[in-house]
């Protein structure tokens, strides 16, 4: 049990702030501050009183605390018959989930008992700063047998998931869901799951993430594909492939398995329910380095949410889930036993687990769903529900983030830019920004803004409510946020190997 006092009491350090190897230009920025504690313009700290105002706003009054006791240790976890020794979250994989309602206050008493210093980011929500789990950043990085208390309001309902801020710890076993309830959740299904997408290499073959990193250095960029789908080498599209909708070079890793809730296709995860009912999953990539084309075979999928907001209801026969991305959908369940496929987009290999409503065999593990062979439902089709809509506004400031790389090292920059070496990207309280993701790569890269939900530009002003999203090789994404959350928030792409290689940046309030 940590013994800091709660954090609503406790501000964030400088020196906490940048304990272990923060960028120079940022831990300058918070220097010049701290020797002028009034300056005329400068950063909102993790600390602050504004942060704190902001979480006392949430913070509905007599609102419920759930306590969860949580701890990262080394375990070796069964994948179906491969045994993989890993980091995990109470020796689960996935780990223990988190369930709360919305509006309730999560307090989570974390121990780390790695051998290697972490955090937890608790990946969606929209939470107080100096809760976010980012180190040099919000937090100092928690030293092996250290403690550390999160505390937070989640304002929002939806599916999300925790996971460290380290390196590539991601890649690990240190992932879990995060659900919080809506109070009018259940009216319209009759049954629940999971879905928790990964791709593994942890622990097998005398392999770990931190030996693939040091490796894609030591390859460079020369050493892999740079080709795309539709597109030229000189960086204009040429034509765009709805079934393959990421281009060719879809990932940097060669993963020898892919998990559903942490079990291979060979010895599945089954999911249960009765002929009739509706079905609702709540689909989680909890990946590194590969986006998924999921279909139930026999079925349609009814997509409802997406990164945790709703969306009007959109039916389809697959969709795409990038790396960081949740969708919620709901299903009308057969009769019989049916495969969960979730097929690694662009690369050889799968996900697979079953759905069992009555009698009769399992699909074999190498069952191909039609459904697969539909060209995906992406982000780009949906539309957010009407209640969750942005009010029409015009950008107080648009802000470019060019996503790029360094072609002769394994680097990958945003701005031009690879972390801690970055550009702060400044807002003010009150402001509507709207960034514009221009990827100059020849990738695909899952955005992720921490501490908002931002809503996608589309043509009408309708575009989905989220916080992840896919940015194709040599295209754009807009994306519209009300900078309604203050603090020092990441922005960085969600695969672990890219966002370790540089492509990450601070979206920084300031005052």
């Amino acid at each position: 049990m940590s013994s800091n006092p709660s954090p609503l009491a406790r501000p964030l350090t400088r020196r906490g702030l940048f304990a272990v190897g923060a960028g120079a230009a940022a831990a300058a920025t918070l220097a010049a501050c701290s020797k002028n504690p009034t300056p005329a313009r400068g950063p909102v700290t993790p600390g602050s009183e504004a942060v704190r105002a902001a979480e006392a706003a949430r913070r509905a009054a007599g609102a419920a605390v759930r306590e969860v006791a949580l701890r990262a240790e080394p375990a070796t976890v069964d994948l179906g018959g491969v045994q993989a020794s890993t980091w995990t979250f109470g020796g689960k994989l996935p780990g223990p989930e988190i369930r709360i309602a919305k509006g309730e206050v999560l307090r989570a008493d974390f121990t780390n008992a790695l051998p290697a210093p972490t955090t937890v980011h608790w990946h969606g929500i929209a939470l107080r700063n100096d809760m976010d789990g980012v180190p040099d950043v919000t937090q100092p990085q928690i030293a092996p047998g250290g403690a550390f208390r999160y505390e937070f309001t989640a304002p929002d309902a939806g599916t999300y998931f925790f996971h460290p801020h380290v390196g590539v710890q991601l890649d690990r076993g240190l992932y879990a869901p995060l659900i919080v309830e809506d109070p009018a959740d259940g009216r319209d299904y009759d049954v629940e799951v999971v879905v928790v997408l990964d791709d593994w290499l942890d622990g097998v073959n005398g392999h770990d993430p931190d030996q693939e990193l040091r490796q894609l250095r030591d390859k460079g960029m020369a050493g892999m594909n740079m080709g795309g789908s539709g597109m030229n080498h000189g960086g204009m599209s040429v034509s765009a492939d709805p079934n393959q909708p990421l281009g060719s070079d879809t990932g940097d890793v060669t993963y020898p398995y892919f998990l559903i809730n942490g079990r291979l296709g060979t010895d599945p995860t089954v999911f249960s329910a009765r002929p009739g009912q509706r079905m609702r999953l709540r689909i989680i990539n909890a990946a590194a380095d590969t986006a998924f084309r999921v279909a139930l075979g026999g079925h349609q999928l009814r997509v409802t949410h997406t990164d945790g907001f709703p969306v009007r209801p959109i039916t389809t026969a697959s969709l795409l889930i990038g790396m960081g991305e949740r969708y919620d959908a709901i299903v009308d369940l057969a009769d019989g036993v049916f495969p969960l496929v979730a097929a690694a987009e662009g690369k050889n290999g799968r996900a697979f687990a079953l759905v069992r409503t009555g009698g009769g065999p399992a699909p074999a593990v190498d069952a191909q769903p039609a459904e697969l062979a539909v060209a995906p439902l992406t982000a780009d089709r949906l539309s957010s529900a009407d209640p969750v809509r942005l009010p029409a506004s015009t950008p107080d400031q648009i802000l470019d983030v060019t996503l790029g790389s360094d072609m002769k090292n394994y680097l990958w920059t945003l701005n031009g830019k690879a972390y801690p070496d970055h550009a702060m990207l400044n807002v003010s309280q009150g402001q509507r920004i709207r960034l514009r993701f221009r990827n100059q790569s020849m990738m695909f890269h899952p955005m992720h803004l921490h501490g908002h939900t931002y809503q996608v530009v589309n043509r009408d002003g309708t575009g989905p409510r989220k916080d992840t999203s896919i940015v194709a090789p040599m295209q754009t994404v807009e994306v519209d946020f009300d900078a309604d959350n203050p603090g020092q928030w990441m922005l960085h792409c969600h695969n672990a190997y890219h966002g370790e290689a540089g492509m990450m940046s601070i979206l920084s309030y300031v005052s």
